[in-house]
């Protein structure tokens, strides 16, 4: 533990404080300004004696939290990078990415509000790359064993780095023009700079991982192609189907996937031409779903100088505080107020959207929505004789994700799929294709970044006893691990 009168003497939470609205939505950077290294460690100290750590089961990758609390508070990061680094890969991007369910576990949370833990590990890694701590981790020996990885994101990353560090020959497929996956082209920079990602590429490229953009497997090489080339292939292609809203006046112009948009916004960042970019410039942009997606899609459209920005939630607003029936030490859905959300723009809940309205060119122009109603079996239908419109020039469908891409891998590799779409895998993360294995949003369906990055640690070590019959690499969770983990997202 840290300073063992450290929760008593410091209640509040203490975070970094956000550059100010009209600075931070004129460019791309990360909203946060630096955090001062007293506040961090006074923070740290908070983590008390508290027996069992819960923020253990809260985090699925099983990270270290009171030892590199305890670290930061005594001031030797070093050492707190090596716990940390102990059970997470990528902690510059869980820091920044995560929604922090170790938080909701926290026992000093029960009364008071929790420590700083999502804070406290960014800035351990961040002092780390900063001191050049982060050094590659190359293998003692090869193996002789070959391994391919299909999906550059952040479950695909973490099992080729596992995979890569016991000796493998790995060899990451990436069908963008760059690697990373969700990570380069979902999250926008002024939620993670990829700087940050470019650090960790460099880090694995220098420990022999190999890096293979704008392959996209299944077209450019079949699945079983792959399987004859490789001793071994980890499918870690996420779950990138997005759900639709088949209503009346869908095909209007206009009308885009969140995923299309962001991609387009995060390529023109990175300074590529994207002829025909969707802009929310200038135009009343309407964002339906009111998770993270969503929120990304507001920030983007703040700084691209959107006229006016509209969030559309389905459901009810989530309540300030947690609720009875989602007890400590579980993670509960709350009303939450992100950067984006600070940045302005009009958030309604309970609103459905009831038809798509067109100009004399077809392009969009407005919503009918209508208020929420809840029948009885649960079902969520418009109210009748409560719609209204709302103005739209650009509407983005931000309603989440429903599993991975599915033709290719069971025209090719003969995979089998669950019924909620995903792809079907055993105790060990192996498919019905023996050797192929699966990991992250492809065979759990959308989820955290947390939860990839250790299902692609998990899968790793399956990897690795299938090549060598033994291994050494940790499995910090398991396919059953989903019916007792956390909420899906």
């Amino acid at each position: 533990m840290a300073d063992p009168k450290g929760f008593l003497k410091v209640t509040e939470r203490e975070l970094p404080a956000r550059r100010p609205v009209p600075v931070r939505i004129m460019d791309w950077k990360e909203v946060y300004e630096p955090g001062d290294s007293a506040v961090l460690r006074r923070q740290a100290g908070r983590c008390m004696d508290c027996g069992i750590p819960f923020c253990h089961k809260g985090c699925p990758l099983g990270n270290l939290i009171p030892e590199w609390n305890d670290l930061t508070w005594r001031g030797e990061g070093r050492a707190a990078i090596e716990r940390l680094h102990a059970t997470n890969n990528f902690p510059e991007f869980t820091g920044r990415l995560c929604p922090a369910p170790c938080e909701s576990s926290c026992v000093l949370g029960i009364n008071q509000p929790a420590v700083t833990i999502k804070q406290i590990e960014v800035s351990i890694i961040d002092e780390a790359f900063g001191n050049g701590w982060v050094e590659p981790e190359p293998p003692a020996r090869l193996t002789g064993k070959t391994v391919a990885v299909v999906g550059s994101g952040p479950a695909g990353l973490a099992a080729a780095q596992q995979l890569t560090r016991a000796g493998h020959t790995v060899a990451v497929f990436e069908r963008d023009d760059r690697i990373g996956g969700l990570l380069r082209y979902g999250i926008p920079d002024f939620k993670m700079e990829k700087r940050h990602l470019e650090s960790r590429l460099r880090q694995m490229q220098d420990e022999g991982t190999r890096f293979r953009a704008g392959v996209e497997i299944g077209k450019d090489i079949s699945w079983s192609e792959l399987r004859t080339r490789y001793d071994a292939i980890v499918v870690a292609t996420g779950a990138t189907i997005p759900r639709d809203l088949p209503i009346p006046g869908r095909d209007h112009a206009g009308i885009h996937f969140a995923m299309e948009y962001l991609v387009e916004s995060n390529k023109a960042t990175a300074g590529d031409a994207v002829p025909h970019q969707i802009s929310a410039e200038g135009k009343h942009v309407i964002v339906i779903g009111g998770g993270d997606t969503g929120a990304d899609c507001i920030g983007t459209a703040h700084r691209q100088g959107a006229l006016s920005v509209t969030n559309l939630a389905i459901g009810k607003q989530p309540p300030g505080e947690r609720p009875d029936h989602q007890p400590w030490p579980t993670a509960p859905t709350l009303f939450e107020v992100s950067s984006a959300h600070e940045e302005g723009g009009e958030r309604a809940y309970l609103a459905s959207t009831v038809e798509f309205l067109a100009n004399d060119v077809g392009e969009v122009r407005s919503l009918r929505i209508a208020e929420t109603e809840y029948l009885p079996d649960g079902r969520r239908v418009p109210r009748s004789g409560t719609e209204r419109e709302i103005p739209a020039d650009l509407v983005l469908i931000a309603m989440g994700f429903t599993g991975p891409e599915r033709t290719t891998l069971e025209d090719q590799l003969g995979a089998e799929f669950t019924g909620r779409g995903n792809v079907e895998r055993a105790d060990d993360w192996q498919t019905s294709s023996p050797g192929v294995f699966v990991a992250g949003d492809a065979g759990r369906g959308q989820s955290l970044i947390v939860w990839a990055i250790a299902e692609g640690r998990a899968a790793a070590a399956s990897v690795d006893a299938f090549l060598m019959g033994e291994t050494s690499l940790p499995a910090p969770v398991r396919p059953a691990d989903i019916a007792i983990g956390l909420p899906r997202a």
